[in-house]
Order: C-alpha cells, then structure tokens, then sequence
C-alpha cells in the first residue's frame, strides 16, 4: 500500500473506552503507535477522504470523520466473519488532481488485493478517484449513485461535485458502461439533464418510486460495480439538523436498507459515502453515517456468492418468446433471485463480455410472460449495439 497516502486515526479515539466486544476490538486500526495494518485476510477496509475543495457550496469550516469513527467504534458487530481495517485518512493534496491520484491509487490497489473499499468522503466529486481505480481492472463498469441529483453537469466545464458523471461520460479510458441513479427529485434536475439520462439509456428512478417499493433497486446494485452514496439523498429530519438543505430524501431506515442493498450484492467492490461536511459534524447524523456503514457491512456478509461460474451452472433456465424475441430467464435455486441474459450483438462487440446476465425481478419474468419487454433489458441491449 502506499502509507504515505494514508494519515493514522486519531489516537485519542483509540484510548477511548469502549466494550470489549465492541466494533473496535475487533478492527485492524492505522495507528501512530502501531503503524500500518496487516491486509492478510482483511475483506473490507475504510479509510477517509479529506477533500471537499470542488463543492459548489463549499465553507471555510473544517471538518473530520472522528466522530463517525467514535460512533462506529462503539457498535457491536452482528454475526459477521470477515475481517475488516480502518486504514486512516488521505488528507488534502497540494491540489485536487493529487487528491484524486491519491483515491485512485489506494482504491486500486486495495481492488488487487481482493478487499473492498469502504470511503468517507467529503464532497462527491471523489468518485471521480474511486472510478479511476477500475481502469484496468474491470473491462467495463456499472456506477450507482444515490443522489437527489445526475450530477452529469457540463462537461465542458472543469469537474465539481455536481459535474462529475459528464466527466466520467467522456473521458478515457472509457470504462462506463451504465450509471444508474436512485433518488433523484425531478425539480432539482434540469429538463435536458432527464432527456440526456434517457438518450444515454441510463437508469434513473425517482424518490417516491423507490420509497414505494425499496426492493426496486435490488436488481440495481446487483450489477453495480461502485457505488456511491450522497449524504443530502438523506432527508434532513433524519439527521435532526435543519442546517441540511434537504426537506425530501430517505428517511434514515430506507438509506441503511440501501447500503445493505449494496453491500449484499456480489458485484460491487467499493462503496463510497460523500458530501460529509461539518454541517453534519453533530452526533444524530454522524451516528446515521456510522450506521450506514455498518449495514454496509453486514450486507457483504451475507453475500450469496452467486456470481459465479459454478453457481450460474445450478441456474433454472426459463424461456419466454415475446414478438421475434425470445428472452432468456435465470432463477438461483439457493436465493430466488431472477436474471435476464443479453444477447450478444456481434463476435467484434466486446462491451458485455461481464454482462451477460442482467439482474432482474420475478415480476420481469411475470410481465415478460404477458409480453410486456423488461425496460432495463431494452436499454442495456441498446446500449450494446451502439
């Protein structure tokens, strides 16, 4: 790892007293007395990110993770058996650039070793580092970003918090295949930016469509390879500070729900929560953050393992001919999750060489056998041909 990147915890958090059995006593920890953790074994790590100096509505008031850090340590791990590090802090380059080169760095090499990055962040423009790190590793990637926001912006412009996915859109190499945003409010994104989301067949789905049913999204960060979470998706009475400008979002159990989502899915191997400032520096929302980091976790626990070789074999195949179509189901016997496959376009087209199975719903299968074509399936096959 590159240790000059990464600052140790606060040590006065570690000679806090805690339970023994506490989140804490059981965590690898970067420490200035004890130095760098060893990584053998470790599945997940978390480290922060300091940098907040290309958000929009950015203050000169400082901000830290200690509190989320003292929140977190003081849970109590649920039947877990994975080993997990807190590797410390990236603080601020000498410009965004190395910052960035600093996320991309550790993240990426975090990936080749098999562990999944868990990021605190300041503002979002950080997954810019974060999906950075796949270049090279993962042919093509799929970014989920909870956000009441696109956050596609112009490209043209220089990056900012809120102009990071154009970015990602069009510079090389090009690693993105999909960007899928839950949450989004119609009245904070522009007519243009909701056509553009649809002329580039992303997937976006609104607030109320979600909190009407949280298991729409499931199918969603099953075939994430990133995702990133903005704190202002949150509504503000979650937090319990009107400081945040926030009226409508998740309430604080559907955004734990989310991150489990997350968490769960085989697929994704970082996770990022962003826009952290001190405005949020008080302890109702820190505990939030530490809680949605813990159900982050506890979702990779419990992972099914599903995507994989061996366990794709013990699929149960279904059929379904819809017009000149016939769309392929896949059912896992072991968790009744459902897939749909996606027919290569050509032997030149290499985008979905690890897309083949697009995750889906039972209710896909059910609307499929009334004829009715899955939209998700529509806009990734669409996707391939162009």
């Amino acid at each position: 790892m590159e240790l000059d990147f990464l600052s140790p915890v606060n040590e006065q958090l570690l000679e806090e007293a805690v339970a023994s059995n506490s989140l804490r006593s059981s965590l690898r920890i970067h420490s200035a007395e004890k130095a760098f953790p060893d990584l053998e074994e470790v599945k997940i790590a978390i480290f922060g990110v300091l940098e907040d100096r290309l958000d929009e509505n950015r203050t000169e008031e400082e901000f830290s993770f200690d509190e989320i850090r003292r929140n977190f340590y003081r849970l109590f791990p649920g039947n877990w058996h994975l080993t997990i590090a807190d590797l410390g802090d990236i603080q601020k380059g000498e410009t965004v650039e190395d910052t960035f080169f600093a996320v991309q760095t550790v993240v990426n090499q975090l990936l080749k070793k098999g562990i999944i990055p868990l990021i605190l962040g300041g503002s979002q423009d950080l997954i810019y580092g974060q999906y950075r790190a796949y270049d090279g590793v993962e042919q093509m990637v799929n970014l989920v970003n909870i956000d009441s926001q696109f956050d596609l912006g112009d490209a043209d412009k220089p990056i900012s918090n809120k102009s990071y996915v154009g970015k990602i859109v069009v510079t090389k190499p090009y690693n993105l295949f999909n960007y899928s945003n839950l949450g989004y409010q119609t009245y904070y994104n522009s007519q243009e930016e909701i056509e553009l989301m649809e002329r580039l067949f992303f997937d976006a789905y609104r607030l109320g469509e979600v909190t009407k049913d949280i298991a729409v999204v499931e199918p969603v960060m099953r075939d994430a390879n990133l995702v990133g979470l903005d704190l202002t998706s949150v509504e503000a009475g979650a937090f319990g500070n009107f400081r945040i400008d926030s009226p409508n979002g998740f309430s604080g159990k559907e955004i734990c729900a989310l991150s489990r989502y997350a968490g769960i899915s085989d697929k994704v191997s970082s996770f990022g929560i962003y826009e952290f400032s001190s405005k949020f520096n008080f302890p109702s929302a820190t505990m939030l953050v530490a809680q949605i980091m813990w159900y982050f976790i506890e979702g990779v626990n419990f992972r099914k393992n599903e995507n994989t070789i061996s366990a794709k074999k013990e699929f149960i195949k279904y059929q379904v001919p819809i017009d000149d179509e016939i769309l392929v189901f896949y059912k896992s016997p072991v968790s009744g999750r459902w897939w749909i496959e996606i027919p290569f376009i050509s032997p030149a087209n290499n985008k979905l060489k690890r897309h083949t199975l697009l995750p889906c719903t039972h209710e896909d299968y059910v609307e499929a056998c009334n004829q009715v074509i899955p939209e998700r399936w529509y806009k990734t096959k669409r996707k391939n041909e162009i």
